[in-house]
């Protein structure tokens, strides 16, 4: 079974996702806080009555308080078993990237479907890592160095191309 805590300012966004992932009978809602500092005390409570704690947690990112972000950083330092899925309305990079350097394991917006949801719970318990499409292009455009030719490279490129080779080549000389 895995335990999930809901951190949500809005009571009806919170009451929203439950009714999501009620539909999946391997999925429990366990726990519920209104912002980051709650939701830290409610594990602390959790921990000292040696009750089982979340597995993932999904998390708002804009909270009163203390946001989502710092609260992901605390509890991932604090508790590293426990996976955070940060959930979002605002799509933008600040929020994904600050979340995903806190330690959250995912970024979804919002308005994620149900079945993709509850897919997404799935992996994240089992270790895996969640982003929206635009954020995992972004991951990819700022992670994976592009690759550039050396000088050798560049000098044989030339010496290909004076001597007309170049056209035979197409682009498979390149980096």
């Amino acid at each position: 079974m895995i335990r999930i805590m809901l951190v949500d300012d809005q009571r009806f966004a919170r009451l929203g996702f439950q009714l999501m992932l009620d539909d999946a009978s391997d999925i429990v809602v366990t726990a519920q806080s209104a912002d980051g500092r709650s939701a830290i005390e409610t594990l602390e409570q959790l921990a000292v009555q040696h009750r089982p704690l979340p597995n993932v947690i999904l998390m708002d990112v804009r909270m009163p308080g203390m946001d989502g972000i710092e609260a992901t950083r605390r509890i991932t330092r604090r508790w590293p078993t426990i996976s955070i899925l940060i959930l979002t309305t605002y799509d933008e990079d600040d929020y994904a990237f600050g979340g995903l350097d806190a330690g959250a394991s995912g970024f979804l917006l919002k308005d994620v479907t149900k079945h993709n949801l509850i897919d997404a719970v799935h992996a994240i318990a089992n270790g895996d890592a969640i982003l929206t499409p635009r954020i995992t292009r972004q991951v990819l455009e700022r992670g994976v160095p592009h690759p550039t030719s050396s000088q050798r490279q560049q000098e044989m490129r030339k010496a290909f191309d004076a001597r007309g080779c170049g056209r035979f080549l197409g682009d498979r000389t390149e980096g």
